[in-house]
């Protein structure tokens, strides 16, 4: 009996300590389309944030089960990035799989994607809300059945003729963007940080700008 209840206890403080380990790992997702051709395009900063991150970090991605993954700790918390290799529209696939995997709290995901509703320069990091006609991250609600995840958009702006939002967001930066992203990359790694250091109300207060 002595020894049962033993082996119950080591079991439990295990999988407590699990738990607690969980509680520190954050899945940062950056959503875009895989192939040279997106690279510098508007529909890809998510992953040009990541790779922001990744460089700060020093660290690589590599290729796994639907995405690429890289890994880092800071300061007690467990970092991990992700960009799906699912293409945009079937961004839900990826997301899911890594979550479930890592078994990593609804609470503790943030998706980073562009937001045409946004003007350019624009950072809006919210707790939960619609996919606001965003193909990603419709397709990451379908998968997750809900919407209240953690987000951080990245405004692009709209400035575009009637018909043309396919091309406009599968475009690339003008020159002026080119010279504003360094500066808005910077402020979006140092939201992610924040974001898994001190919590979603206190990034949404200190790192939304308009």
């Amino acid at each position: 009996m002595g020894i049962l209840h033993f082996i119950k206890t080591l079991f439990e403080n295990n999988k407590n300590i699990a738990t607690a380990e969980n509680m520190k790992t954050f899945l940062i997702v950056g959503l875009g389309n895989i192939g040279e051709k997106y690279n510098e395009t508007r529909h890809n900063i998510g992953f040009k944030i990541l790779d922001e991150l990744a460089a700060n970090e020093s660290i690589s991605f590599e290729s796994e089960k639907l995405g690429a993954i890289a890994k880092f700790r800071f300061k007690g918390r467990t970092f991990i990035l992700l960009k799906p290799s699912t293409y945009m529209n079937l961004s839900g696939k990826s997301v899911n799989y890594w979550l479930t995997k890592e078994k990593i709290p609804i609470e503790n995901l943030l998706v980073i994607c562009d937001d045409l509703n946004l003007e350019f320069g624009s950072i809006r990091v919210k707790a939960k809300g619609s996919d606001g006609g965003h193909n990603g991250l419709k397709d990451i609600q379908a998968k997750l059945g809900r919407n209240d995840y953690p987000r951080l958009k990245f405004g692009i702006g709209n400035d575009f003729s009637k018909g043309r939002q396919v091309d406009y967001v599968l475009g690339e930066w003008n020159n002026d963007e080119m010279l504003d992203l360094p500066g808005l990359m910077e402020h979006c790694v140092k939201a992610i940080q924040s974001f898994a250091l001190a919590g979603i109300r206190l990034t949404m207060t200190q790192f939304n700008k308009k």
